[in-house]
């Protein structure tokens, strides 16, 4: 019997300016945002699984959107998508170094509303949930996913840290009632910085990620860059080095590495070769730029992390 993934997120146009880019005069333009998880979940996915994509698309770019989403194997995009009349989302993102950066959100792409999103997520066995604009849902939607969804709910909390109510600059915040938030999903992902707004200043690592696990997450991961991984299911956050270190771009990066590694635990994979598998992806992704052609790239290279 077939099982299906819900996906749940926000495409973005990126329009990225790398210091290599500013010298040259002229940004990257790319698909972003939950471009990066599809593509990424089509190539984790394993098989007798389907992947639904859930997310409202601005008018003016569903059409290639659609086109995206028709291009990866095992993605259906049904009644999941709904078009507004909004303009879709869409981000510049200029770094000031290989791994800081600005970003400026513009766009009117509206959140869920539960009774919008309820029939949306029926008859799904899990449901991957990427924060994208930070605005995908509110906390009393997120309350309700929770008291009526019975599968496992995935939940990346990037942009719920970015203080940004609607368009305009985005910049790093404390995430007002955190513990609410983080009780509404079965597994937590965040970045280093994200965790770091977590709790009274002097905080180790492990002791904000077990405030994490504590208000309700059955288990954390935290992205480390570079460093490769952490993961926290009661006590002790243990620690997943990559087996190499890779520099390129990386946007995008790590909605490789979620969507990688959610398919991979639904699928009843360890953790342990999950978040190896998704350090590997997460890696091969900062080989290429932008989310056209990712699927591609990542099925390449799915032997040369192994």
């Amino acid at each position: 019997m077939t099982k299906r993934l819900g996906v749940l997120g926000t495409f973005v146009w990126d329009t990225i300016w790398t210091l290599d880019d500013v010298a040259a005069g002229r940004p990257f333009e790319s698909w972003g945002g939950m471009a990066y998880s599809l593509a990424a979940a089509a190539v984790a996915c394993p098989g007798g699984w389907e992947i639904a994509p859930i997310a409202k698309v601005g008018g003016d770019l569903v059409d290639a959107a659609r086109a995206f989403m028709a291009a990866l194997p095992g993605v259906t995009a049904g009644d999941g998508i709904v078009v507004v009349p909004e303009p879709n989302n869409r981000v510049e993102l200029r770094y000031t170094d290989d791994s800081r950066r600005g970003e400026r959100l513009t766009g009117g792409v509206p959140a869920w509303t539960w009774d919008e999103l309820a029939p949306r997520v029926a008859g799904l066995d899990a449901l991957y949930v990427n924060f994208f604009s930070g605005f995908e849902m509110g906390l009393e939607t997120a309350e309700r996913l929770r008291a009526h969804f019975r599968g496992q709910i995935y939940a990346d909390l990037h942009s719920l840290f970015l203080g940004c109510p609607g368009a305009g600059v985005r910049a790093r915040r404390s995430l007002p009632e955190w513990e609410r938030w983080v009780a509404c999903f079965d597994v937590v992902q965040l970045n280093e910085e994200e965790l770091g707004t977590i709790g009274e200043p002097g905080l180790t690592l492990e002791q904000r990620a077990a405030r994490v696990a504590a208000a309700g997450a059955k288990l954390v991961l935290v992205t480390m860059g570079a460093e490769g991984a952490g993961a926290l299911r009661t006590t002790a956050l243990m620690r997943y080095r990559p087996s190499r270190v890779v520099s390129g771009d990386p946007t995008g990066a790590g909605d490789v590495w979620g969507a990688s590694c959610c398919c991979d635990l639904a699928a009843g994979l360890g953790l342990a070769d999950a978040i190896r598998a998704a350090n590997g992806r997460a890696a091969r992704k900062l080989g290429m730029r932008g989310a056209d052609g990712l699927y591609q790239h990542l099925l390449a290279g799915e032997f040369t992390w192994r």
